[in-house]
């Protein structure tokens, strides 16, 4: 490879780097907006019970309540979406152990979890991959040495 290819190679990587930082923050800034909403029902919770209590009937808070533990409820589901799209935008996968490991992680090396086979094309489509040079094994961008044969790439 070139001293040019190199760089050039290098300079996609940054981009695509930068594109992930940009992709990452705006759905945090989602999550962000979605936490503070779940915070003005809890408080509006509050509010009905405190109300219910004061006036000595129960039953008149209970429909509003339940709608607003249903919002909170679909506010938890939005947010685990989005945090499923940050980690697909990172190329990462969460152990059920809690460490975060790479997508093409077929183990987990803290805990030995099996993950289940992805198939060929996801995986292909969602990774970005350098091909060694002499046994033409996929290493993951920013590999310094084969994966397979161990060669300087």
């Amino acid at each position: 490879m070139s001293f040019f290819d190199k760089m050039k190679q290098g300079a996609s990587e940054a981009a695509k780097k930068a594109q992930q930082t940009v992709e990452t923050t705006k759905l945090r800034v989602q999550i962000s907006s979605k936490e503070k909403e779940q915070e003005k029902s809890c408080k509006l919770i509050g509010e009905a019970v405190y109300q219910a209590y004061e006036a000595g009937n129960w039953k008149q808070a209970e429909k509003e309540i339940v709608a607003y533990c249903e919002h909170i409820r679909l506010l938890r589901q939005d947010i685990q979406s989005i945090d499923l799209k940050i980690k697909q935008a990172k190329h990462v996968k969460e152990c059920r152990c809690g460490k975060m490991v790479a997508s093409n992680v077929k183990f987990c090396p803290a805990c030995g979890f099996a993950f289940p086979d992805v198939p060929q094309e996801e995986a292909a489509a969602a990774e970005v991959f350098l091909l060694c040079q002499v046994c033409r094994t996929p290493n993951e961008a920013d590999t310094k040495f084969c994966s397979h044969c161990g060669i300087v790439m």
